[in-house]
């Protein structure tokens, strides 16, 4: 999934596909294994450790996971039963096998099977990362591999469900946890030449869940998928034209990298158009849009609250962040019936306006005063925050959709 946080249920203050990888979160609710508290009891009571970088430690060598809050990627899960009746092949005239069948012996490829090699540079380069720039790397790093360990086990999941129902989709899934699996490795493997990286085991037992239907996690992942095949791909060409910025090897596995997030977005494609019933109505226009609008403010409002680490890439976050929605936004417009209109020079007047908002509450709650203070402080602007999602949210949508679904769109294409 893309490097992107994703979202918890509140206002839209506002992660899945990536790079998602960012996904909303309106229609979920959050729930935990039941061994989440009992498992590893020990550790998770143990005082934590803190380094020299303000980090805490599990223990030696083991980060904590960061606190989990809406722009922090979350683990999903969701209902397989209604997942198995969307892919029997018996119900769903719409499936169509033979593209299906393509698709897996893309995937069987494994183009990237020794892509993901390491040398001796990486922690050397890594060594020489200092000061606050290491911090925000290590930042990075954590929500990129949590962002990525969450669609390895969603998918893993998916693929061992549908086993029976669908092979071949079961298939699918599982290779593509496998190509998540490899990415979240490569990063945790990173974190570890900061001498730091994340127990995903006790993740994957202690962390919430959260629950998202069926088509909500279509939606969230084909965008998720998308959008962090742009982040990728951009990060990639620009340290391709200024290799001066490439402070770390990683960003050099890049194109092919993005390339895996392409072929899942792809695949996220071909099972929206399998099931039309989410994209030819008015909700699916409304959930389209809702979804592309929370995708992209998550990740105008957390990247631009760390800007540092893209300025260390000599990007500018503002310009990065600008460039990533608008191809986003022009890939899924290919497949949702709605999307908005990001090339209209209102749109991101709002967005910087959220952005100048939200760094504001970040301030306050920095404040050095009660917290009944603070919610009295905070409230103009979250209202103020609401009014200017609403406003992009009802600003008029581009036209778009799947020439498969709309008619009205051959003539366009």
């Amino acid at each position: 999934m893309a490097l992107l946080g994703g979202m918890q249920r509140q206002q839209l203050s506002l992660r899945t596909a990536s790079g998602s990888k960012a996904v909303p979160a309106l229609p979920a609710r959050s729930v935990s294994r039941r061994s989440a508290v009992r498992c590893n009891a020990a550790a998770a009571n143990a005082p934590a450790q803190t380094d020299e970088l303000g980090f805490k430690k599990m223990r030696e060598g083991i980060k904590e996971a960061g606190e989990e809050s809406i722009l922090t990627p979350r683990f999903y899960t969701t209902d397989f039963d209604e997942m198995e009746q969307l892919f029997s092949l018996e119900k769903n005239p719409n499936l169509k096998l033979d593209e299906l069948e393509a698709m897996l012996n893309e995937f069987k490829q494994d183009y990237n099977q020794k892509h993901f090699v390491r040398n001796e540079s990486f922690k050397k380069a890594a060594d020489n990362v200092q000061g606050p720039a290491r911090k925000i790397f290590i930042e990075f790093l954590e929500r990129s591999c949590t962002a990525e360990f969450s669609g390895f086990l969603l998918y893993k999941e998916l693929g061992r469900r549908l086993k029976k129902t669908n092979p071949v989709v079961a298939e699918i899934f599982t290779l593509m946890s496998r190509d998540e699996a490899r990415h979240a490795g490569f990063l945790n493997k990173a974190m570890s030449d900061f001498n730091l990286a994340l127990d995903l085991g006790f993740l994957t037992r202690n962390r919430k869940y959260t629950f998202f239907k069926p088509k909500f996690i279509f939606y969230a992942t084909f965008l998720s998928e998308k959008i962090g095949y742009w982040r990728y791909i951009s990060i990639y060409r620009h340290l391709q034209r200024n290799p001066e910025n490439q402070m770390y090897p990683l960003f050099e596995y890049f194109e092919n990298w993005c390339q895996d997030e392409n072929r899942h977005g792809d695949f996220f494609t071909a099972v929206l158009k399998s099931q039309p019933q989410f994209l030819d109505d008015w909700k699916a226009k409304l959930w389209s849009r809702f979804f592309c609008l929370s995708v992209y403010i998550t990740m105008y409002l957390n990247d631009h609250q760390r800007t540092a680490f893209y300025e260390s890439l000599g990007l500018n976050t503002r310009h990065f962040n600008q460039h990533v929605i608008i191809e986003t936004n022009k890939s899924v417009a290919r497949v949702f019936p709605q999307v908005p209109d990001c090339e209209n020079p209102e749109f991101f007047e709002r967005m910087n306006t959220l952005v100048d908002l939200n760094q504001k509450v970040a301030a306050i709650g920095n404040l050095n005063v009660p917290s009944p203070v603070k919610t009295v402080l905070r409230a103009p602007l979250i209202e103020r925050m609401l009014k200017e999602i609403t406003q992009l949210f009802f600003s008029a949508p581009m036209r778009a959709g799947t020439v498969d679904l709309n008619p009205a769109l051959q003539s366009v294409y």
